[in-house]
């Protein structure tokens, strides 16, 4: 960090959460890897949900941080935020190999003779291949790690006084948004959708995506409260940046409430045999509470309090409706997965039995997982913050960005 211009230079007491994340991360693993030895089909499950939670934080935060090189604004004091989390996108294809070793407890369409055995697997199997799905995944992580760390290099060039990238910056910006969502769409029927794969909704890769800003705007606020209790961050963040934040997480939780609603709308209208089932399954059993909670706490409670001027307005208050909204998504994609496995064996029931899991059901691992995962990601994430300066300092826009109306 000695070459940063010292104003902006990250605290030394990042290091303290860092390490304490990596902690964490390892305690979770050590749990992991004995829930891998003693239950391993669900630990697959379990890894699977915490994995797409971080995943989410990491792509949403690469998502903003192109949305915000479109179109400026004074949010861009959190771009070294945004930055540096879609720099742990390596890590996350990393583990991403225990979900690839888990295929066969994951995906019933891993399963030849039950392949044979069901026609629309048959029809589906040009898709809904190992060879297929695991090139799709190389080329959605090489898409996602090329977008993130080329962004990362231009802004480091700017920084280094070359003007001339601030155009480039702007077109795979542009294009990089588009690769983003039409690849994490594929990205949300492989590794989600096709868990139950008789069931499929148009809708569903936009659910996705829409969850990913919820995710990332949430963990920015939270990391940030945290940042402006240092310098230089103390005297940068004002209440109309965090303003900014919440407005954009109320959109995202709109958008959210929005699309899930259509969702469950058009197949409730619809009616029919091959789609029904799914919410069926989803609304009995005892999952019908969870799903109720869902719509009260990822929706109507964080939709009126983020309605407040004032508590946008106030990080301490702000902090706390975002870091519910992280532990809600968690339940939110444990809602997705879970229902399709057996609560006994961990064990995909379509490929058992073709029926749902019968009731609402927590394992340990599903503990440990995000443990595991979260740590080391966090830990990634403070570790990739400390090798920049907190500010884009020769940012064009970010001028405007610190004179933004409003004050502590």
């Amino acid at each position: 960090m000695a070459d940063m211009p010292t104003p902006y230079a990250p605290p030394a007491e990042i290091e303290g959460p860092r390490s304490r994340a990596l902690l964490v991360g390892l305690v979770g693993l050590a749990a992991c890897v004995a829930g891998f030895i003693v239950d391993r089909d669900h630990f697959f499950r379990s890894w699977l949900v915490a994995y797409l939670l971080f995943l989410g934080i990491a792509l949403g935060s690469m998502g903003l941080l192109m949305i915000q090189h479109l179109s400026g604004g004074a949010w861009g004091v959190f771009r070294r935020v945004f930055e540096a989390s879609s720099r742990t996108l390596p890590l996350m294809a990393l583990l991403f190999l225990p979900v690839v070793l888990g295929m066969g407890t994951l995906y019933p369409w891993t399963h030849p003779d039950q392949v044979a055995q069901d026609e629309v697997l048959r029809h589906r199997a040009i898709y809904l291949n190992t060879g297929f799905f695991l090139a799709r995944a190389f080329v959605y992580f090489a898409g996602w790690i090329l977008i993130a760390w080329t962004l990362t290099r231009w802004s480091r060039r700017q920084d280094a006084g070359d003007m001339r990238v601030n155009l480039p910056i702007q077109y795979l910006a542009g294009g990089g948004l588009v690769f983003y969502t039409f690849a994490a769409t594929f990205a949300a029927v492989d590794w989600i959708m096709s868990i139950n794969p008789h069931w499929y909704s148009t809708l569903f890769g936009f659910i996705f995506v829409g969850g990913h800003g919820i995710s990332a705007l949430s963990f920015t606020i939270v990391v940030s409260t945290l940042l402006a209790r240092w310098a230089p961050m103390d005297t940068v963040l004002k209440p109309s940046h965090f303003h900014d934040l919440g407005k954009l997480s109320l959109a995202f939780v709109m958008l959210w409430a929005y699309f899930n609603f259509s969702q469950y709308m058009l197949v409730y209208a619809a009616n029919l045999v091959e789609e029904i089932p799914y919410f069926i399954a989803r609304t009995s059993g005892g999952w019908q509470y969870l799903a109720l909670f869902l719509v009260v706490f990822q929706f109507a409670v964080p939709f009126l309090l983020l309605l407040s001027r004032d508590l946008k307005r106030m990080p301490l208050r702000l902090v706390w409706v975002s870091a519910a909204l992280l532990l809600v998504r968690d339940i939110d994609l444990f809602m997705l997965v879970a229902p399709e496995f057996d609560a006994a064996s961990g064990a995909n029931l379509h490929v058992l039995t073709g029926e749902h899991a019968s009731h609402v059901f927590v394992h340990w691992l599903d503990l440990a997982a995000p443990l595991a995962i979260g740590g080391l990601w966090v830990w990634m994430f403070f570790t990739q913050l400390a090798q920049r300066p907190l500010l884009a300092f020769a940012d064009p826009y970010l001028r405007n960005a610190l004179e933004s109306p409003g004050g502590h």
